[in-house]
Formats: C-alpha cells, sequence, structure tokens
C-alpha cells in the first residue's frame, strides 16, 4: 500500500462516491478508525480493522439522505489516504460532532504519522465550519488511537459513558411489575418545551453549556417524521416515546424513548431521562419499557448512563444488567475566532469625563449622626457643641 511522506503535500477535498472504490485497502492493509459518536447506542469495535468490510461502511458516510452530515477525504497522489464526517449536534449549529474518522494505518511504528494525517481532517474541519464554536466526539476508552488524536488536538473529557445491556429474561421479569405511573403522556411536539427543560436540569452545568440544546431541538421535523414514518412501513424499526407529567410544578420529571427493533438480530435502543429529584421513577419507567417489549421479536435493551448519573447506575446493577462498553465524550472550544471586543482602558476616559472633575481639593471633617433628620450631616467647622460625634 501506498504510504504518506510528510513531506507531500496532502489535499482536503469533500468526499465523492468514487472513494469508496480508492479506499478499499489492498490485501493486509489495515484502517485506523476512531472518533464514532452514537447518541443513545454502543459504539462499534474500533482500533485497527481488516479487510474489505471495514471500508464498506463508507457508503454510509456519503449518504445523500443525511444533508446536515458533512464529510471530507484526504487525497495525496490522486490516492485517499482518510475521511472525517461531522455534522451538528443542536438545531442552532453552535456545537459540531465528530461522527468518525477513519485513515490507512501506515505501519505500527508510524503511529506519529498516523496522528498528523487524522490530525490535518480535525484542523481542516475547525477552520472550514466556522460556525462551530464547540466540538465534540465520544470514543472507547481503550481505543489508544482515538484518546491520543483528541488530547493532540485539545481535548477534554467531558464525561464518561457507560453502555448496558438487559437481556431479553431480565426483561420479562421487570414487566411483572405494574408500573405506577398515572401521568405517563405520549410524546408531541407541543411537549418539547417540558423536555427541553427537563434534558437541561439532568445534566451538569458545563455539559449544559457545551450541548447549548434549544427548544427546536426537541421538536420532531417533518422530514424525520417522514423517515420515521417509511422505517415503520418497511418494518425497519418503530419508536414509542412518553413522558411523565408533574400537575403540581406543571414540568416533565422523566422521559423514555425506545426505538424497536425489528431485527431478531438487533438490540432495543432507549434513551432514558430523569429529573435528579425523582430517581424513584427508575423501576417504574423501566417497566413500563418492558411492557412494551413485550412481543418484540427481540427483547435485548440497551441504554446508557453517564458518571454523573450514580442512582442510575445503581439502579442497573441491581437488576442485573451486564456493562457492554465504555466511553469517554471529550469536547473543545474554538470560541477563540470569535472577535474580540476592543478593551476599553481608563486613560481614554479621562478627556470624556472632564466636566466631572471635582472644582477643588476635599476637606475632611467629621461627621455627626442627627436622629430627627437619620442622616448624616457634614458638621460645621469650629462648632463645639455636644451632638454625638460620629467615631
Amino acid at each position: 500500500m501506498t504510504s504518506v511522506n510528510p513531506s507531500e503535500s496532502i489535499a482536503i477535498r469533500p468526499v465523492h462516491f468514487r472513494d469508496s472504490e480508492k479506499l478499499i485497502p489492498d490485501g493486509g492493509s489495515e484502517v485506523v478508525t476512531c472518533g464514532s459518536f452514537t447518541k443513545h447506542q454502543p459504539l462499534p469495535e474500533t482500533g485497527r480493522m481488516f479487510g474489505q468490510a471495514s471500508w464498506q461502511r463508507l457508503s454510509r458516510l456519503v449518504n445523500p439522505l443525511q444533508p446536515k452530515a458533512i464529510t471530507f477525504a484526504a487525497e495525496c497522489k490522486h490516492t485517499t489516504h482518510g475521511v472525517i464526517q461531522v455534522s451538528p449536534f443542536n438545531s442552532t449549529r453552535s456545537t459540531w460532532r465528530i461522527d468518525q474518522v477513519m485513515v490507512k494505518a501506515i505501519a505500527d511504528q508510524a503511529l506519529t504519522l498516523n496522528l498528523d494525517l487524522a490530525s490535518l481532517l480535525l484542523r481542516h474541519c475547525f477552520e472550514t465550519i466556522v460556525e462551530a464554536h464547540t466540538w465534540i466526539s465520544e470514543t472507547s476508552i481503550h481505543d489508544k488511537f482515538g484518546l491520543a488524536l483528541y488530547r493532540q488536538n485539545g481535548f477534554q473529557p467531558l464525561a464518561y459513558v457507560t453502555y448496558w445491556s438487559i437481556d431479553a429474561e431480565q426483561v420479562t421479569n421487570l414487566a411483572d411489575n405494574e408500573p405506577d405511573l398515572p401521568n405517563l403522556l405520549p410524546v408531541s411536539n407541543a411537549d418539547a418545551q417540558l423536555i427541553y427543560h427537563l434534558e437541561t436540569a439532568s445534566m451538569p452545568p458545563q455539559l449544559r453549556q457545551v450541548f447549548d440544546h434549544q427548544i427546536q431541538d426537541f421538536r420532531t421535523r417533518s422530514i424525520a417524521g417522514m423517515r420515521s414514518q417509511v422505517r415503520r412501513w418497511l418494518g425497519q424499526s418503530e419508536s414509542v416515546s412518553a413522558y411523565v407529567f408533574e400537575p403540581q410544578r406543571k414540568a416533565a420529571i422523566g422521559y423514555f424513548s425506545l426505538r424497536l427493533s425489528q431485527d431478531a438480530g438487533q438490540p432495543n435502543r432507549a434513551k432514558l431521562t430523569v429529573h435528579p429529584a425523582y430517581t424513584w421513577l427508575y423501576p417504574e419507567l423501566m417497566a413500563q419499557m418492558a411492557q412494551v417489549l413485550q412481543g418484540a421479536s427481540n427483547q435485548t435493551l440497551q441504554l446508557a448512563s453517564l458518571d454523573y448519573q450514580p442512582e442510575r447506575e445503581s439502579y442497573l446493577r441491581e437488576i442485573g444488567a451486564t456493562e457492554v462498553g465504555h466511553t469517554v465524550m471529550m469536547s473543545r472550544s474554538v470560541w477563540h475566532k470569535v472577535r474580540e471586543s476592543k478593551a476599553v482602558s481608563i486613560e481614554g476616559l479621562q478627556d470624556v469625563l472632564q466636566g466631572l472633575q471635582p472644582s477643588g481639593k476635599a476637606i475632611p471633617s467629621r461627621f455627626f449622626w442627627d436622629a430627627a433628620n437619620s442622616g448624616l450631616r457634614r458638621r460645621p467647622a469650629g462648632d463645639d457643641s455636644s451632638g454625638g460625634t460620629a467615631r
């Protein structure tokens, strides 16, 4: 396989469909992948992958049904050596995420060259997508290449994520419990504000600032709704979501979104959000999801927990859930792109405040307290009468 010489110029360009053939390595060649970001499902295996199967995922990177995602390719001498896919994380496009980074492995002893090529792709995204204020990524804690790549480019750990799997027998046991959820309501676009307040209240301030969610992030757009309906017609997947409403506070205190897989080989995936003050909802919402899963082709359920949710992790260990993956979520701010306002100096204000200069030198004197007027008065000079001198 042709290797990359650091002295040769590498061009970064948008990826094309023809790159799927160029990126297929020769026999025995290797591919380094990292940075897969999945919001509510475990990450695929990362590290070094062999053969053509690893590069077939490029056809999913160049997907016309994902207009928001942007993919760049690193090309040298008409040979593509790496690709990167990024996409906006929120509706205001202030935060972007790194979906996938794939580069051709040069050699085990040349890890620096692999990092340089992947870093070149990252820096191109930082410089090209100027609307991004913050970048986030997620990679396995065992992915040495991915961790080295992000640390080298200024990413800092944001949260540690644990992915859990609940098998069919455990789901059946959970379904035997009748959930006590009198105010469980289906989710619609009219409830976006309630879900927004619940999401922001359930995460620490730093994560809330990085994600920069808005109410429109929790509304289902017409295109996404049509895509979900098509998947349902084709029998691929079906989504069920609901939230628990607190009538006294007029707020949502719990929420779950369950994606049912029609493929017996694929597990069902769930997103679960509970207000920190209502952690007793965990068994109730899990029992509700377990009852929804009854009759499905595959009743295995997968969901995630973050390191700032100790009650959720304790409950999942209590019911015997299995830890299937550990990842670290990292973030990098690029606010240095924003032009800073010119600093205002005190010396520059002297010309403006000439009319406010004192007319004479202030003469210090004593003050006394006048109980009748309840105010401070200046005592006349030479007045020796008793009046309660202030001390």
